[in-house]
Protein backbone atom coordinates (compact mmCIF):
# COMPACT_ATOMS: atom_id res chain seq x y z
CA UNK A 1 0.00 0.00 0.00
CA UNK A 2 2.96 2.45 1.08
CA UNK A 3 4.43 1.54 -2.43
CA UNK A 4 1.46 2.49 -4.26
CA UNK A 5 1.47 5.81 -2.55
CA UNK A 6 4.31 7.03 -3.37
CA UNK A 7 4.23 5.70 -6.82
CA UNK A 8 0.97 8.10 -6.82
CA UNK A 9 2.82 10.80 -5.20
CA UNK A 10 5.55 10.11 -7.98
CA UNK A 11 3.51 10.47 -10.72
CA UNK A 12 1.49 13.47 -9.35
CA UNK A 13 4.81 15.63 -8.81
CA UNK A 14 6.31 14.15 -12.65
CA UNK A 15 2.93 15.44 -13.82
CA UNK A 16 3.72 18.97 -12.51
CA UNK A 17 7.31 19.04 -13.46
CA UNK A 18 6.19 18.62 -17.18
CA UNK A 19 3.40 20.78 -16.83
CA UNK A 20 5.60 23.60 -15.89
CA UNK A 21 8.42 23.19 -18.27
CA UNK A 22 5.45 23.45 -20.98
CA UNK A 23 4.56 26.08 -19.61
CA UNK A 24 7.89 27.82 -19.78
CA UNK A 25 8.08 26.81 -22.95
CA UNK A 26 4.68 28.57 -24.04
CA UNK A 27 5.38 31.48 -22.26
CA UNK A 28 8.58 32.00 -24.69
CA UNK A 29 6.35 31.14 -28.10
CA UNK A 30 3.46 33.53 -26.49
CA UNK A 31 6.20 36.22 -25.68
CA UNK A 32 7.01 36.24 -29.39
CA UNK A 33 3.68 36.22 -30.89
CA UNK A 34 2.86 39.14 -28.73
CA UNK A 35 5.46 41.14 -30.40
CA UNK A 36 4.21 40.62 -33.50
CA UNK A 37 0.52 41.24 -32.36
CA UNK A 38 1.65 44.47 -30.84
CA UNK A 39 3.22 45.50 -34.17
CA UNK A 40 0.74 45.13 -36.65
CA UNK A 41 -1.87 47.03 -33.69
CA UNK A 42 0.38 49.57 -34.64
CA UNK A 43 0.13 49.67 -38.40
CA UNK A 44 -3.22 48.84 -38.54
CA UNK A 45 -4.95 50.86 -35.47
CA UNK A 46 -8.27 50.85 -37.27
CA UNK A 47 -9.21 47.49 -36.69
CA UNK A 48 -12.39 46.56 -34.72
CA UNK A 49 -12.11 47.20 -30.79
CA UNK A 50 -12.95 43.28 -30.50
CA UNK A 51 -9.68 42.23 -32.20
CA UNK A 52 -7.80 44.97 -30.19
CA UNK A 53 -9.09 43.01 -26.81
CA UNK A 54 -8.30 39.39 -28.25
CA UNK A 55 -4.65 40.99 -28.56
CA UNK A 56 -4.99 42.96 -25.44
CA UNK A 57 -6.08 39.20 -23.68
CA UNK A 58 -2.94 36.89 -25.34
CA UNK A 59 -0.94 39.50 -23.97
CA UNK A 60 -1.73 39.42 -20.21
CA UNK A 61 -1.44 35.65 -20.61
CA UNK A 62 1.59 35.92 -22.01
CA UNK A 63 2.73 38.17 -19.65
CA UNK A 64 1.78 35.71 -16.61
CA UNK A 65 3.30 32.69 -18.50
CA UNK A 66 6.54 34.56 -18.44
CA UNK A 67 6.40 35.87 -14.60
CA UNK A 68 6.23 32.19 -13.78
CA UNK A 69 8.99 30.74 -15.90
CA UNK A 70 11.34 33.57 -14.59
CA UNK A 71 9.86 32.71 -10.77
CA UNK A 72 10.59 28.82 -11.59
CA UNK A 73 14.38 29.39 -13.58
CA UNK A 74 15.19 31.93 -10.54
CA UNK A 75 16.73 29.73 -8.11
CA UNK A 76 18.18 27.52 -10.50
CA UNK A 77 20.06 31.04 -11.81
CA UNK A 78 21.04 32.47 -8.43
CA UNK A 79 22.95 28.73 -7.51
CA UNK A 80 24.45 28.64 -11.16
CA UNK A 81 25.82 32.65 -10.62
CA UNK A 82 26.79 31.85 -7.02
CA UNK A 83 28.78 28.83 -7.55
CA UNK A 84 30.46 30.52 -10.74
CA UNK A 85 31.72 33.61 -7.94
CA UNK A 86 32.08 31.17 -5.36
CA UNK A 87 29.68 33.36 -3.06
CA UNK A 88 26.91 31.66 -1.80
CA UNK A 89 23.53 33.17 -1.38
CA UNK A 90 24.77 35.91 -3.37
CA UNK A 91 22.06 37.87 -5.36
CA UNK A 92 22.38 38.10 -9.45
CA UNK A 93 21.98 40.96 -11.54
CA UNK A 94 20.68 40.38 -15.21
CA UNK A 95 23.45 39.33 -17.30
CA UNK A 96 23.33 42.62 -19.93
CA UNK A 97 24.44 40.81 -23.75
CA UNK A 98 26.48 43.66 -26.07
CA UNK A 99 26.36 42.79 -29.69
CA UNK A 100 28.63 44.41 -31.63
CA UNK A 101 27.95 46.15 -35.22
CA UNK A 102 30.11 46.03 -37.82
CA UNK A 103 29.68 49.21 -39.67
CA UNK A 104 31.49 49.01 -43.76
CA UNK A 105 32.62 52.68 -44.38
CA UNK A 106 34.08 53.26 -47.82
CA UNK A 107 37.83 53.85 -48.68
CA UNK A 108 38.52 56.72 -50.28
CA UNK A 109 41.77 57.62 -51.90
CA UNK A 110 41.10 60.77 -53.44
CA UNK A 111 42.42 64.11 -51.45
CA UNK A 112 39.73 67.21 -50.89
CA UNK A 113 42.69 69.59 -51.06
CA UNK A 114 45.23 71.10 -53.48
CA UNK A 115 48.74 72.92 -51.94
CA UNK A 116 48.87 74.85 -55.27
CA UNK A 117 46.91 78.47 -56.20
CA UNK A 118 43.17 77.68 -56.58
CA UNK A 119 42.30 78.29 -60.46
CA UNK A 120 46.65 79.15 -61.83
CA UNK A 121 46.84 78.67 -65.03
CA UNK A 122 42.90 79.88 -66.32
CA UNK A 123 42.46 81.84 -69.15
CA UNK A 124 40.94 85.38 -67.38
CA UNK A 125 40.69 88.09 -69.15
CA UNK A 126 37.09 88.37 -70.18
CA UNK A 127 35.83 87.22 -66.84
CA UNK A 128 34.41 89.28 -64.05
CA UNK A 129 37.38 89.96 -61.86
CA UNK A 130 35.16 90.43 -58.98
CA UNK A 131 32.90 87.55 -59.42
CA UNK A 132 36.21 85.63 -59.82
CA UNK A 133 37.72 86.52 -56.85
CA UNK A 134 34.79 85.64 -54.67
CA UNK A 135 35.00 82.50 -56.08
CA UNK A 136 38.03 82.00 -55.55
CA UNK A 137 38.15 83.03 -52.10
CA UNK A 138 34.90 80.51 -51.48
CA UNK A 139 36.87 77.61 -52.61
CA UNK A 140 39.68 77.98 -50.77
CA UNK A 141 42.24 75.12 -50.81
CA UNK A 142 39.10 72.66 -51.81
CA UNK A 143 39.65 70.42 -54.87
CA UNK A 144 37.25 71.94 -56.71
CA UNK A 145 35.78 74.21 -59.66
CA UNK A 146 33.21 77.32 -59.27
CA UNK A 147 31.20 77.96 -62.57
CA UNK A 148 29.28 81.50 -62.18
CA UNK A 149 26.87 82.05 -65.05
CA UNK A 150 24.69 85.10 -66.32
CA UNK A 151 21.18 83.17 -67.12
CA UNK A 152 19.84 86.01 -68.99
CA UNK A 153 22.62 85.32 -71.78
CA UNK A 154 24.71 82.41 -71.26
CA UNK A 155 27.64 84.35 -70.28
CA UNK A 156 30.45 82.33 -68.15
CA UNK A 157 31.43 84.94 -65.81
CA UNK A 158 34.27 82.75 -64.10
CA UNK A 159 35.25 79.60 -64.21
CA UNK A 160 37.62 78.32 -61.95
CA UNK A 161 39.92 75.32 -62.29
CA UNK A 162 38.68 75.42 -66.04
CA UNK A 163 40.45 71.81 -65.97
CA UNK A 164 38.32 70.58 -64.20
CA UNK A 165 35.11 72.14 -64.82
CA UNK A 166 35.54 71.38 -68.76
CA UNK A 167 36.37 67.88 -68.03
CA UNK A 168 34.26 64.69 -68.56
CA UNK A 169 32.14 65.17 -65.31
CA UNK A 170 31.12 63.11 -63.04
CA UNK A 171 28.43 60.77 -62.02
CA UNK A 172 25.57 63.73 -61.07
CA UNK A 173 24.51 62.32 -57.93
CA UNK A 174 21.03 64.04 -56.49
CA UNK A 175 21.34 66.86 -59.05
CA UNK A 176 19.66 64.45 -61.47
CA UNK A 177 16.94 65.03 -59.96
CA UNK A 178 15.82 68.42 -61.43
CA UNK A 179 15.58 66.78 -64.64
CA UNK A 180 13.56 64.08 -63.66
CA UNK A 181 10.84 66.41 -61.41
CA UNK A 182 10.80 68.48 -64.15
CA UNK A 183 10.10 65.24 -66.61
CA UNK A 184 7.40 64.30 -64.56
CA UNK A 185 6.18 67.78 -64.09
CA UNK A 186 5.68 68.11 -68.05
CA UNK A 187 4.48 64.66 -68.46
CA UNK A 188 1.31 65.33 -66.19
CA UNK A 189 2.26 62.82 -63.48
CA UNK A 190 2.72 64.78 -60.48
CA UNK A 191 2.29 68.46 -59.34
CA UNK A 192 4.83 69.97 -56.38
CA UNK A 193 1.62 69.17 -54.23
CA UNK A 194 0.63 65.21 -55.32
CA UNK A 195 1.97 63.21 -52.21
CA UNK A 196 3.47 59.83 -53.87
CA UNK A 197 2.74 56.61 -51.47
CA UNK A 198 6.59 55.24 -50.81
CA UNK A 199 7.36 51.80 -48.33
CA UNK A 200 6.50 53.58 -44.80
CA UNK A 201 5.34 57.11 -45.27
CA UNK A 202 4.42 60.13 -48.14
CA UNK A 203 6.23 62.38 -49.81
CA UNK A 204 5.06 65.48 -52.56
CA UNK A 205 7.53 67.17 -54.70
CA UNK A 206 8.19 69.99 -52.73
CA UNK A 207 9.69 67.95 -49.65
CA UNK A 208 11.71 65.50 -52.00
CA UNK A 209 13.42 67.82 -53.59
CA UNK A 210 14.34 70.01 -50.03
CA UNK A 211 15.17 66.78 -48.44
CA UNK A 212 17.02 64.98 -51.41
CA UNK A 213 14.97 61.77 -50.78
CA UNK A 214 15.87 58.80 -53.15
CA UNK A 215 13.04 56.86 -52.93
CA UNK A 216 10.86 59.39 -54.47
CA UNK A 217 12.81 59.58 -57.43
CA UNK A 218 13.13 56.06 -57.69
CA UNK A 219 9.32 55.82 -57.96
CA UNK A 220 9.19 58.88 -60.73
CA UNK A 221 11.95 57.06 -62.65
CA UNK A 222 10.02 53.57 -63.19
CA UNK A 223 6.55 55.46 -63.63
CA UNK A 224 7.76 57.40 -66.68
CA UNK A 225 10.47 54.92 -67.85
CA UNK A 226 13.87 55.19 -69.36
CA UNK A 227 12.57 56.43 -72.65
CA UNK A 228 11.01 59.44 -71.04
CA UNK A 229 13.68 60.02 -68.86
CA UNK A 230 15.98 60.30 -71.51
CA UNK A 231 14.20 61.98 -74.01
CA UNK A 232 13.68 64.86 -71.58
CA UNK A 233 16.85 64.91 -70.17
CA UNK A 234 18.77 65.35 -73.67
CA UNK A 235 16.21 67.98 -74.48
CA UNK A 236 17.63 70.03 -71.32
CA UNK A 237 21.15 69.63 -72.66
CA UNK A 238 22.50 66.65 -70.90
CA UNK A 239 24.73 64.45 -73.52
CA UNK A 240 25.69 67.43 -75.62
CA UNK A 241 28.34 70.11 -75.53
CA UNK A 242 27.10 73.20 -73.15
CA UNK A 243 29.54 75.64 -74.50
CA UNK A 244 29.94 77.31 -78.14
CA UNK A 245 33.31 76.62 -78.83
CA UNK A 246 34.83 76.48 -75.66
CA UNK A 247 38.15 75.48 -76.33
CA UNK A 248 39.16 72.09 -73.98
CA UNK A 249 35.65 71.56 -72.85
CA UNK A 250 34.61 67.59 -73.03
CA UNK A 251 31.13 65.79 -73.32
CA UNK A 252 29.42 64.50 -70.42
CA UNK A 253 27.55 61.72 -71.42
CA UNK A 254 23.62 60.23 -70.92
CA UNK A 255 23.40 56.77 -72.07
CA UNK A 256 21.26 54.84 -74.54
CA UNK A 257 19.93 52.43 -72.84
CA UNK A 258 19.38 52.30 -69.11
CA UNK A 259 21.83 50.58 -66.36
CA UNK A 260 20.83 46.75 -65.32
CA UNK A 261 18.05 46.18 -63.23
CA UNK A 262 20.47 44.18 -60.39
CA UNK A 263 21.71 47.61 -60.15
CA UNK A 264 19.17 49.72 -59.73
CA UNK A 265 17.84 50.48 -63.58
CA UNK A 266 15.76 53.41 -64.49
CA UNK A 267 15.38 54.17 -60.64
CA UNK A 268 18.85 54.14 -59.70
CA UNK A 269 19.28 56.66 -62.64
CA UNK A 270 16.67 59.11 -61.40
CA UNK A 271 17.50 58.77 -58.00
CA UNK A 272 21.34 59.84 -58.03
CA UNK A 273 22.21 59.38 -61.68
CA UNK A 274 24.05 56.13 -61.71
CA UNK A 275 25.45 55.50 -65.09
CA UNK A 276 25.72 58.82 -66.16
CA UNK A 277 27.99 61.46 -66.65
CA UNK A 278 27.32 65.32 -66.25
CA UNK A 279 29.46 68.38 -66.53
CA UNK A 280 29.85 71.43 -64.62
CA UNK A 281 28.93 73.15 -67.43
CA UNK A 282 25.75 70.54 -68.93
CA UNK A 283 24.45 71.35 -65.06
CA UNK A 284 24.97 75.14 -65.60
CA UNK A 285 23.21 75.62 -68.44
CA UNK A 286 20.08 74.07 -66.92
CA UNK A 287 19.72 75.32 -63.98
CA UNK A 288 20.37 78.98 -66.21
CA UNK A 289 17.40 77.91 -68.34
CA UNK A 290 15.48 77.10 -65.18
CA UNK A 291 15.94 80.56 -63.55
CA UNK A 292 15.28 82.60 -66.84
CA UNK A 293 12.15 80.63 -67.58
CA UNK A 294 12.94 78.73 -70.42
CA UNK A 295 15.65 79.20 -72.46
CA UNK A 296 18.87 77.28 -72.96
CA UNK A 297 21.52 79.38 -73.85
CA UNK A 298 24.53 78.06 -75.43
CA UNK A 299 27.41 79.14 -73.09
CA UNK A 300 30.21 81.28 -73.90
CA UNK A 301 33.29 82.02 -72.00
CA UNK A 302 34.89 84.59 -73.59
CA UNK A 303 38.75 84.85 -73.28
CA UNK A 304 39.79 88.75 -73.94
CA UNK A 305 38.19 92.17 -72.52
CA UNK A 306 37.11 92.73 -76.10
CA UNK A 307 35.13 89.62 -76.68
CA UNK A 308 33.73 90.30 -73.40
CA UNK A 309 32.57 93.81 -74.81
CA UNK A 310 31.04 92.40 -77.76
CA UNK A 311 28.97 89.41 -76.32
CA UNK A 312 26.26 88.19 -78.44
CA UNK A 313 23.83 85.44 -76.92
CA UNK A 314 23.44 82.52 -78.74
CA UNK A 315 19.81 80.35 -78.25
CA UNK A 316 20.52 76.76 -78.18
CA UNK A 317 16.46 76.10 -77.98
CA UNK A 318 13.49 76.89 -76.01
CA UNK A 319 12.06 74.96 -73.65
CA UNK A 320 8.31 74.63 -72.59
CA UNK A 321 8.85 74.65 -68.48
CA UNK A 322 8.17 78.20 -67.62
CA UNK A 323 4.57 76.89 -66.07
CA UNK A 324 6.66 73.99 -64.31
CA UNK A 325 9.10 76.24 -62.54
CA UNK A 326 7.31 77.32 -59.58
CA UNK A 327 6.26 73.85 -58.69
CA UNK A 328 10.10 73.49 -59.13
CA UNK A 329 11.32 76.84 -56.81
CA UNK A 330 9.49 75.62 -54.08
CA UNK A 331 11.55 72.55 -53.93
CA UNK A 332 14.60 74.30 -54.39
CA UNK A 333 14.07 77.15 -51.86
CA UNK A 334 13.55 74.54 -49.11
CA UNK A 335 16.89 73.09 -49.86
CA UNK A 336 18.53 75.91 -48.92
CA UNK A 337 15.98 77.10 -45.71
CA UNK A 338 15.40 73.75 -44.14
CA UNK A 339 17.02 71.02 -46.14
CA UNK A 340 20.16 69.21 -47.69
CA UNK A 341 21.64 73.16 -48.19
CA UNK A 342 20.82 74.71 -45.44
CA UNK A 343 24.31 75.14 -44.68
CA UNK A 344 24.36 77.99 -47.58
CA UNK A 345 22.40 79.91 -44.95
CA UNK A 346 25.46 79.61 -42.28
CA UNK A 347 27.05 82.34 -44.13
CA UNK A 348 24.37 84.04 -46.32
CA UNK A 349 20.98 85.42 -45.53
CA UNK A 350 20.50 88.23 -47.42
CA UNK A 351 18.78 87.15 -50.87
CA UNK A 352 16.35 84.60 -51.63
CA UNK A 353 18.24 81.40 -53.15
CA UNK A 354 16.99 78.30 -54.63
CA UNK A 355 19.01 75.51 -55.21
CA UNK A 356 20.07 71.45 -55.46
CA UNK A 357 22.67 69.61 -53.78
CA UNK A 358 24.52 66.44 -54.67
CA UNK A 359 26.52 63.70 -53.16
CA UNK A 360 27.82 60.40 -54.20
CA UNK A 361 30.99 58.41 -54.62
CA UNK A 362 33.06 56.39 -57.48
CA UNK A 363 36.21 54.18 -57.48
CA UNK A 364 37.27 56.14 -54.35
CA UNK A 365 36.66 59.94 -55.15
CA UNK A 366 33.77 61.09 -53.61
CA UNK A 367 31.81 64.16 -55.69
CA UNK A 368 29.96 66.93 -53.74
CA UNK A 369 27.80 69.26 -56.00
CA UNK A 370 25.91 72.72 -55.26
CA UNK A 371 23.64 74.17 -58.38
CA UNK A 372 21.82 77.15 -57.72
CA UNK A 373 20.71 80.61 -58.85
CA UNK A 374 19.75 83.89 -56.84
CA UNK A 375 16.59 86.00 -57.19
CA UNK A 376 18.48 90.02 -56.64
CA UNK A 377 17.02 92.93 -58.17
CA UNK A 378 20.42 93.06 -60.09
CA UNK A 379 19.34 90.03 -62.02
CA UNK A 380 19.79 86.17 -61.19
CA UNK A 381 23.46 84.68 -61.00
CA UNK A 382 23.66 81.35 -61.32
CA UNK A 383 26.65 79.25 -59.46
CA UNK A 384 27.54 75.39 -59.86
CA UNK A 385 29.90 74.26 -57.15
CA UNK A 386 31.73 70.94 -57.69
CA UNK A 387 34.22 69.38 -55.34
CA UNK A 388 36.01 65.93 -55.96
CA UNK A 389 37.96 64.49 -53.07
CA UNK A 390 37.24 62.25 -49.81
CA UNK A 391 35.35 61.80 -47.03
CA UNK A 392 35.37 66.41 -46.25
CA UNK A 393 33.67 66.16 -49.96
CA UNK A 394 30.12 66.09 -50.02
CA UNK A 395 26.72 68.66 -51.14
CA UNK A 396 25.77 70.46 -48.78
CA UNK A 397 29.78 71.45 -47.70
CA UNK A 398 29.55 72.68 -51.57
CA UNK A 399 26.38 74.64 -50.75
CA UNK A 400 27.71 76.36 -47.71
CA UNK A 401 30.81 77.22 -49.74
CA UNK A 402 28.05 78.78 -52.10
CA UNK A 403 26.97 80.66 -49.40
CA UNK A 404 30.56 82.15 -48.72
CA UNK A 405 30.71 83.21 -52.52
CA UNK A 406 27.25 85.27 -51.91
CA UNK A 407 28.57 86.79 -49.11
CA UNK A 408 31.84 88.02 -50.47
CA UNK A 409 29.54 89.17 -53.61
CA UNK A 410 28.02 91.31 -50.62
CA UNK A 411 30.40 92.61 -48.89
CA UNK A 412 32.34 94.02 -52.07
CA UNK A 413 29.55 95.42 -52.92
CA UNK A 414 28.93 93.47 -56.00
CA UNK A 415 25.04 94.25 -56.11
CA UNK A 416 25.27 97.75 -55.08
CA UNK A 417 27.54 98.73 -57.76
CA UNK A 418 25.83 96.36 -60.59
CA UNK A 419 22.76 98.51 -59.82
CA UNK A 420 24.26 101.73 -59.87
CA UNK A 421 26.05 100.63 -63.17
CA UNK A 422 22.59 100.08 -64.55
CA UNK A 423 20.84 102.61 -63.89
CA UNK A 424 23.21 104.95 -64.92
CA UNK A 425 23.70 103.14 -68.57
CA UNK A 426 19.65 102.81 -68.47
CA UNK A 427 19.64 106.97 -69.68
CA UNK A 428 22.19 106.72 -72.06
CA UNK A 429 20.45 103.47 -73.64
CA UNK A 430 16.94 105.74 -73.88
CA UNK A 431 18.39 108.79 -75.47
CA UNK A 432 20.35 106.55 -78.06
CA UNK A 433 17.24 105.10 -78.75
CA UNK A 434 15.37 108.98 -79.21
CA UNK A 435 18.15 109.76 -81.53
CA UNK A 436 18.53 107.31 -83.66
CA UNK A 437 15.27 108.29 -85.85
CA UNK A 438 16.78 111.74 -85.98
CA UNK A 439 20.06 110.66 -87.63
CA UNK A 440 17.60 108.72 -90.16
Amino acid sequence: MTNARFLAIGLVLAGLSASVSAAALDAQRTLHTTKTAEHRLVETHHRARGHRAAKHTTSRKAKHATTAARAKAAPAERRAHSAAKGKPGTAVRKAAYRTRRHRWQERFTASSFINGVEGAGDATAGEDPVIRQAAIDALGNMNGTAVVIDPSNGRLLAMVNQKLALSPGAEPCSTIKLSVALAALSEGLVTRDTMVQLPGFRMNMTQALARSNNLYFEELGRELGFERVRHYATQFGLGELAGYHIQGEQLGEYPDKPIPAAEGGVGRMCSFGQGVSLTPLQLGALVAAIANGGTLYYLQHPTTAEEAAHFVPRVKRKLDIARYIPDLQDGMAGAVEYGTARRLRANFHELPVFGKTGTCSDKGTRFGWFASYSDAPQGSLVTVFFLEGGRPTFGPRAAELTGEFYKNLWERNYFADKGAQEAKAAPAQKAGETDAPTAQ
